[in-house]
């Protein structure tokens, strides 16, 4: 195995995901199999219980692993499948090494930082980096591991100690590191400074891990200069120090890559040149030059609760960015503070409240994404009646399927007090309840989670459409509360229909209002699977119904499908 680790310095932030993603995407078009691990030195066991709005969104795997974002971003851009073993935290490198201890695994012996931990961290990195995650049979190539934080945190130091230990072990023809660090400008000279990437590699060199390749984030292309001091100052050959400058779109960072020859860098480093052929990212030119020359756009009302951070909803907004591409159409999103709609806004906060209305109406379709917790609900509710009221083409993903429930159960069927169980526990008309998959007691994995199977209740609706006709649909779920069984035959005689079903048809999954151009809510997370060149169709249905174009494609499916003899 082929191992290929991304450190960072100076700062965090510096796009460590996105830059391993691309150097991954390159090495993969270069005809080898890759696969990712992600290091996350912080105590937490998951992802699972931490608020978006501390570390961003909490990303799902088909096995049910809530894990770090840049998952997600490895899935996107290398179209692969990964296993909840392929994040790292200390928690869970402490918890295997503890449980050992307590069954008398280590026969006695005072268990240590060096070498329990270490080697609970290296036989880890090296059991899940055989796992084949492209569908294919046998391991990968190359395993692109980063670690995140920066070089010199305390809580980094096992790994780092770990990561040392493997690459001596393994010989330098199968290790490759990659510093990723930042170059400044100051002052109104305009100089690029290198004395923090100098300090940053020196530090890492001091802790035993000698950087191969460096790759500079500036807001601006490395001069010549500049790359010279580097190479100097931190023994690196200049041909070995890449730069990612500030770019319109993500997708030109792996051109970057390749248009300065990384690949043929690391696969020097890594003795595969001879196994390697030229790479072809014809694909990802096209998406990146496609973007950048877009003219058409759609206004996207994103209406949550974590809306004072755009990593909190990455894949809502990636899986959106997808849908429009194909269909050359630039996102303009809108972001809605939910809490801002309400009425009690509008004596606390006037002007952000009839900012969030103008920008709700103004808007061509509107998406509520999925949360936890009751702040913003009443917000919502507004949303999905203004969208429903008003034909507006609607997504209500997970908790936002739940809040068209509980508007429509008011307005449609008069029951004044609707509600989830989740936002009031007495309500005496609950339309949304807590399902019996789970756990009261724990809040870590204890929801419906994971790749679940829906199955179309009939084939005449729209999602079944967009779906191509599929008899079924396989998404990632995460959630606990679910629409109340007992409620489902008065929803839809008043005309709210439930198209999607899992498998004990008691777990709604999927419902449409027919009489409405674009009405659909979902349990499911649709946004996990949405993949460049492969957007998800619950989003599609929603841009081109923004657009006017969904009874289009919706015949030109039709017309692809195979004829009957």
């Amino acid at each position: 195995m082929k191992y290929v680790l991304v450190t960072g310095g100076v700062v965090s932030g510096l796009g460590k995901g996105v830059t391993a993603s691309s150097i991954g995407v390159v090495l993969k078009a270069c005809g080898l199999r890759v696969t990712s691990v992600k290091i996350d030195p912080y105590l937490n066991t998951d992802a699972g219980t931490m608020s978006p709005f501390e570390h961003g969104e909490v990303f799902v795997l088909d096995d049910g692993g809530e894990v770090d974002l840049d998952l997600g971003n490895y899935e996107r851009f290398l179209d692969i499948t990964l296993t909840r073993d392929n994040n790292i935290t200390t928690g869970k490198i402490y918890q295997s090494v503890l449980d050992k201890e307590r069954r008398g695994d280590y026969l006695g012996k005072t268990v240590q930082v060096v070498p329990h931990i270490t080697d609970a961290i290296k036989n880890w990195i090296e059991r899940v980096s055989t796992i084949s995650v492209d569908g294919k049979d046998g391991p990968p190539d190359i395993c692109v591991i980063e670690l995140g934080g920066t070089v010199g945190d305390i809580e980094s130091m096992p790994f780092i100690e770990a990561l040392r230990q493997l690459s001596f072990s393994i010989g330098k023809d199968n290790f490759c590191l990659i510093h990723v660090s930042l170059i400044p400008v100051l002052g109104v000279v305009g100089e690029q400074k290198t004395k923090p990437t100098q300090h940053s590699v020196r530090e890492l060199r001091a802790l035993g891990l000698t950087p191969d390749l460096l790759v500079c984030r500036s807001a601006q292309p490395l001069r010549e200069g500049t790359k010279e001091k580097l190479s100097q100052f931190c023994h690196v050959p200049a041909g070995n120090i890449l730069n990612i400058h500030d770019v319109p779109n993500i997708w030109h960072v792996p051109l970057l890559l390749r248009n300065q020859n990384a690949h043929d860098a690391i696969l020097k480093q890594l003795d595969c040149l001879s196994i390697a052929i030229t790479p072809n990212l014809e694909k990802w030119t096209n998406m990146a030059e496609t973007y950048d020359n877009l003219t058409g756009c759609v206004k996207v009302a994103l209406v949550g609760k974590y809306t004072g951070l755009s990593d909190s909803y990455l894949s809502v907004v990636k899986a959106l960015l997808h849908a429009c591409i194909a269909y050359s159409l630039k996102p303009s999103v809108e972001w809605i503070a939910a809490s801002d709609l309400e009425d009690e806004s509008a004596k606390l906060t006037p002007e952000a409240h009839c900012s969030a209305w103008d920008n709700l109406k103004n808007s061509d379709c509107v998406l509520v994404p999925g949360g936890f917790g009751d702040r913003g609900v009443p917000g919502m509710i507004l949303a999905a009646k203004y969208a429903r009221e008003n034909s507006i083409p609607y997504l209500g993903i997970c908790l936002g399927m739940q809040i068209s429930v509980i508007e429509f159960s008011r307005s449609a069927l008069g029951m004044e007090r609707a509600n989830s169980t989740e936002f009031d526990a007495e309500t005496p008309e609950p339309v949304v309840i807590f399902m019996p998959e789970g756990s009261r007691t724990y809040m870590g994995s204890t929801m419906r989670l994971g790749c679940r199977r829906t199955f179309f209740q009939t084939p005449d609706c729209i999602s079944s459409k967009l779906y191509r006709n599929s008899s079924y649909v396989d998404e990632r779920h995460r959630h606990r509360y679910e629409v109340n069984p007992d409620v489902i035959g008065k929803l839809e005689g008043a005309g709210l229909q439930f198209v999607g079903r899992d498998e004990s048809g008691k777990r709604m999954e999927i419902l449409e209002l027919p009489d409405h151009p674009y009405y659909v809510g979902v349990q499911f997370h649709p946004e996990y699977k949405s993949r460049p060149g492969r957007p998800s169709p619950p989003f599609v249905g929603l841009i081109l119904a923004a657009s006017g174009r969904l009874q289009e494609h919706l015949s030109q499916l039709r017309k692809s499908e195979p004829q009957a003899p």
